[in-house]
């Protein structure tokens, strides 16, 4: 009886999908046949055919180049212009076929919907090879702003009983892999919230190989009281392994020898050092690999390598003597542009590298971000990260009893502020237990103390993210972490509108 049952109620399915696929095209004026990864298939009365065979529902399509041929045993979604079907494919594996209206929808839309299916069903049989009985409750590639959620991930939640695990998987892309724990930490908090009845242990991560490094060093610093985590590996033919974040505890990081004495300048740089003596929001800063640049409140326009002298805002140049009164003339346009008052806010120069033009006035007012930390000596990109996309600024520090702060300095709002401060601090970390600091010249004079650097998240007071508070949530609570909102007027002067403490909510 129950499979006299089951049998019923497949066939109602599918009978439903029949109703559901000619409503569907009979509502449509340019019907496009779409299966993952495959471009669309335009379709009409003479290019396609829907019926019953032996009990089974088949939809068949063509044109000059190709036919395609499914089985339909569902439908998954229906919504004004797009009906989502669910099919069976040849070995009895279930996928999926989308019928679009692309009067409704761009084409470039459709395209690139169907390159995230491919992903999504990916995921599917992933899951369903690496958790076996476990049930894929949801998976899904949409888009949901309101919780941040990216469709360039593919996410799912298991379910077995009163058990759950937040599931996600990267693109094969580095850029999109390395930022892929922040989304995950967003679902897994999004379906804790959503399935409150529900144990929803931890992530699976599921991440192309060769791009899962950065990843699992983040792992270790994530609290194992909030979350369990599982990384796998997925390669281009189908497979999946599982790996052991602990294996991957090399650094990628460069700290360059500060105890060189300084080369004599050349005459030139001697010479627009002094024609410029006194230009407002005129700074001097050195780089990792030896050169000095020289900005205007943050933008570089002239740069010290060497014996040469290089000038230019994007497109640089090696400058010659006859060149002095151009780079002065530069300098003072930047100057006038790139003011706090400028009349023009929309200038390109005025909104060009915002961080730096922060780091600039964190750095003159250091003091009013944190009145521990001390003015002199202050570090830019210290030590180098190697093989990361960063988006952030990243400043050491010293406070006065000798404890390292990293600041992290982010202009606008950015998911991936938190994760990518960590990487920093990690090598920062790294580096001062092995007393590479003070080996190298670093802090001239001041006895560092062996505690974990501190760790300051500074962005204007409305520019940050929604998620931060959920991301930083997961860290480990030794990681001491306070956020600092400044002021709208950062440009003008710093003014700190609030303070808090890990995943705290703002104190003013």
């Amino acid at each position: 009886m129950p499979e006299t049952s089951a049998a019923a109620k497949s066939v109602s399915k599918t009978a439903a999908a029949e109703v559901a696929i000619r409503r569907f095209l009979a509502s449509s004026r340019r019907p496009v046949l779409v299966e993952p990864g495959e471009p669309p298939l335009e379709i009409n009365a003479e290019s396609y055919l829907l019926e019953w065979r032996a009990g089974r529902l088949i939809i068949q399509a063509w044109d000059k180049a190709r036919t395609l041929s499914r089985r339909i045993t569902g439908v998954q979604l229906e919504k004004p212009g797009r009906l989502e079907l669910v099919v069976e494919r040849f070995g009895k594996r279930e996928g999926r076929l989308l019928l679009i209206d692309l009067e409704r929808t761009d084409r470039a839309i459709v395209e690139h919907q169907s390159a995230r299916w491919v992903l999504r069903e990916l995921m599917r049989r992933a899951l369903a090879r690496q958790w076996p009985g476990w049930r894929i409750a949801e998976i899904s590639a949409e888009a949901n702003l309101e919780e941040s959620l990216s469709p360039v991930y593919p996410r799912a939640l298991l379910k077995k009983g009163s058990h759950g695990w937040a599931a996600l998987l990267a693109p094969e892309d580095a850029q999109a892999a390395n930022a892929a724990l922040s989304f995950g930490l967003i679902w897994l908090e999004y379906l804790r919230r959503r399935e409150p009845r529900l144990a929803v242990e931890g992530l699976l991560l599921f991440l192309p190989d060769g791009h899962q490094h950065a990843t699992c060093l983040r792992l270790a610093w994530l609290d194992a009281a909030r979350a369990r985590f599982l990384v796998y590996v997925y390669t281009s033919d189908g497979a999946e392994d599982l790996v052991d974040p602990s294996d991957y505890g090399n650094l990628d990081t460069v700290l360059e020898d500060q105890r060189g004495s300084r080369a004599e300048y050349p005459p030139l740089w001697e010479a627009l050092l002094a024609s410029l003596a006194g230009l407002p929001g005129l700074e001097t800063v050195p780089h990792n690999d030896g050169s000095v640049g020289l900005r205007v409140r943050g933008l570089e326009f002239a740069r010290l390598s060497g014996s040469s002298v290089y000038f230019g805002i994007e497109k640089w140049a090696r400058a010659q003597q006859s060149h002095l009164a151009e780079i002065e003339q530069l300098a003072f346009e930047l100057a006038r542009l790139r003011r706090a008052d400028a009349a023009d806010r929309a200038n390109p120069i005025y909104r060009l590298q915002p961080e730096r033009w922060m780091e600039y006035q964190v750095r003159a007012q250091i003091e009013r971000v944190d009145a521990t930390l001390l003015p002199w000596p202050l570090y830019t990109q210290v030590p180098a990260l190697a093989g990361l996309d960063r988006g952030v600024l990243d400043l050491l520090a010293v406070d006065r009893t000798g404890r390292l702060a990293v600041l992290e300095l982010k202009a606008t709002q950015d998911i991936q502020l938190p994760l990518q401060a960590l990487d920093y601090w990690i090598r920062v970390r790294w580096h001062l237990e092995r007393g590479d600091f003070t080996r190298s010249g670093y802090f001239p004079g001041i006895a560092l103390r062996p505690e974990a650097p501190r760790l300051l998240l500074i962005a204007p007071a409305l520019e940050f993210h929604p998620t931060t508070e959920i991301i930083l949530s997961f860290f480990r609570p030794d990681i001491e972490v306070e956020r600092i909102g400044l002021g709208v007027e950062w440009r003008k002067e710093i003014q700190v509108a609030f303070r808090a403490r890990g995943a705290r909510p703002p104190v003013p």
